[in-house]
C-alpha cells in the first residue's frame, strides 16, 4: 500500500470541519508519524476555528484553540501527501482548480462510507456536535486504514533489516 508522509484535510474555510477531523486524527495512534493538517478551499483571510466547532471539540477533550485557517495551494501536493476533502463537491472543485492535484480523495470515499459529513455552518451546537460525531467515526476509521497501510509496509523493512 502507498505511505503518506503528510495528511490533509480540505474543507471550504479550514473553520470547521477539517480542523475538526485534524483534531480527531491527531488523537489517534498511527504506527509511523504522519504530519497531519487541515486547509481551505477559499481562505480569504486568516481566521481561528469556529467557536461552535470548538466547543464541541472541549466536550470531546480535544481543542484547536491556537488553529488558524489556511489556503490549500499547489505547492501542498504531491505523491507523499494525501489530500481528503470532507465532501465530494469539494473533491469536485479542488480538482478542476489545481491541475497538478493528486492523490485527492473524499474521506467518505477513501473509507468507503455510505454517508458523507454535512457541514454544520450556520447550525446551532447541536449540529456540530453531530458533525463532530460523524466525523470522529468516519476519522477513526481512516485511523485504522492507515495503520493497516503502514503494517503492511512494515514486513519489507524488517526483511531488509536481517
Amino acid at each position: 500500500m502507498k505511505h503518506y508522509d503528510k495528511l490533509i484535510f480540505v474543507s471550504e474555510s479550514d473553520t470547521a470541519t477539517g480542523p475538526m477531523a485534524e483534531a480527531i486524527l491527531q488523537r489517534e495512534f498511527l504506527l509511523e508519524d504522519i504530519l497531519i493538517t487541515s486547509k481551505g478551499l477559499v481562505v480569504l483571510f486568516p481566521e481561528p476555528i469556529n467557536p461552535k466547532a470548538e466547543a464541541v471539540l472541549v466536550s470531546h477533550s480535544l481543542s484547536m484553540k491556537d488553529h488558524i485557517s489556511d489556503q490549500l495551494t499547489d505547492d501542498d501536493f504531491d505523491d507523499r501527501t494525501l489530500i481528503l476533502t470532507i465532501d465530494s463537491q469539494q473533491r469536485e472543485r479542488l480538482l478542476k482548480e489545481h491541475s497538478d492535484a493528486m492523490n485527492v480523495f473524499s474521506l467518505s470515499s477513501y473509507i468507503q462510507a455510505e454517508q458523507e459529513v454535512p457541514d454544520p455552518y450556520g447550525g446551532s451546537l447541536a449540529d456540530y456536535n453531530r458533525c463532530f460525531e460523524m466525523l470522529n467515526a468516519q476519522v477513526l476509521r481512516l485511523a485504522s486504514i492507515l495503520s493497516t497501510e503502514e503494517m503492511s509496509r512494515k514486513p519489507d523493512i524488517l526483511e531488509q533489516d536481517l
